[in-house]
């Protein structure tokens, strides 16, 4: 269990949620695990659970505490709510800022600081970890640049703009991606962006990271109440997750670069595993698949302190942090939405 910004989190599996007098109660089989009073919640959110007591529920339904059930995984199955005031108010809220073009540069600009501010450390930590395998002073040129897209960012009040620095910023940053593969360079190497299909086996990697992680924002930002299809940044497209796809920018390097590198350097997959197509897309096959999404569950449970909140949560409920501030931000309780930032 953990309490975030006055949502709990129950992702210990097979847990049943019951009600005892004003606490929300937590049991595994016959154990208490845990007993929160519930005046102090806004939401429960919570993964593989073996039930939820009608009294309970009940009870979060008129205090307006949200209850949202997620698979094990972190899909988004269920959220139940009382009167729905809260959400109407949250969501109205939303799309006026997406209708606004300026208001939605303001909020996107933070998604790109974030996601720029966050591939100059991750070239930064690699030239501290790596550095007689690295040519440095070509990596330290492409993070000195970074610096200066995330200055320019600041001050940007057009999408168009944005959409131009952040473009010219991941170009720099994807020109020494292939420096950081450490391993089996024959088989994996990066010489640029390429996904519909993807023509490489990084791209590969990358293309099926990048939905894991566009599924486990998608979910997070339903939890909160938030329309994870009503974007800022990435406008209205009918089917498109517009606004998941908001929130990955800031989290697609720390989050889904990284993990697809120490599949690489580590040597938890292999060639082997993929195979191309006739049109030259190349596929991962179903052990690969199965191992990476296995290492991808396991990457979530691993320990950080959030840079913003300075709590130790899982890197899994990041996404579900940062949808909480996001909600925050847009009901007026913060100035401004506050980026991942690590480091």
């Amino acid at each position: 269990m953990k309490k975030l910004l006055n949502t709990l989190f129950v992702t210990t599996p097979d847990t049943y949620l019951s009600l005892d007098g004003e606490n929300i109660v937590i049991r595994r089989e016959e154990n208490i695990l845990g007993r929160y009073p519930l005046h102090n919640l806004e939401a429960v959110c919570t993964f593989g659970y073996a039930g939820v007591s009608p009294a309970l529920m009940g009870s979060c339904a008129e205090r307006s505490i949200g209850l949202t059930f997620m698979t094990r995984n972190g899909r988004f199955l269920a959220r139940v709510t009382g009167e729905s005031r809260g959400n109407v108010v949250l969501r109205k809220e939303q799309y006026r800022i997406s209708d606004a073009e300026r208001r939605s540069a303001l909020v996107a600009r933070n998604f790109i600081l974030g996601k720029i501010y966050n591939a100059k450390w991750i070239l930064e930590r690699a030239t501290r970890d790596y550095a007689l395998r690295l040519d440095i002073p070509r990596i330290k040129k492409v993070s000195a640049a970074l610096s200066e897209s995330m200055n320019l960012v600041h001050s940007v009040e057009d999408l168009d703009i944005l959409r131009g620095v952040e473009g010219s910023a991941a170009v720099q940053y994807n020109s020494v991606f292939d420096d950081l593969i450490l391993q089996q360079k024959e088989d994996f190497f990066f010489h640029g962006r390429n996904k519909r299909p993807p023509l490489d086996n990084v791209n590969a990697l990358l293309s099926f990271a990048y939905t894991l992680l566009s599924n486990d924002v998608r979910s997070a930002l339903e939890s909160v109440g938030l329309d994870a299809y009503v974007g800022f940044l990435h406008r209205d497209r009918p089917g498109r997750a517009s606004l998941a796809l908001d929130m990955m920018e800031e989290l697609r390097g720390v989050y889904a670069d990284r993990f697809v590198l120490s599949l690489i350097n580590k040597k938890l997959i292999n060639s082997k595993g993929f195979y191309r197509k006739e049109n030259g897309a190349v596929i991962m096959d179903d052990d690969t698949r199965k191992q990476v999404i296995k290492g991808w569950q396991e990457r979530k449970q691993e320990k950080i302190i959030h840079p913003y909140l300075n709590e130790k949560i899982s890197w899994g409920l990041v996404p579900y942090s940062q949808a909480l501030l996001l909600a925050r931000y847009i009901r007026g309780d913060l100035d401004e939405y506050p980026p991942f930032l690590w480091k």
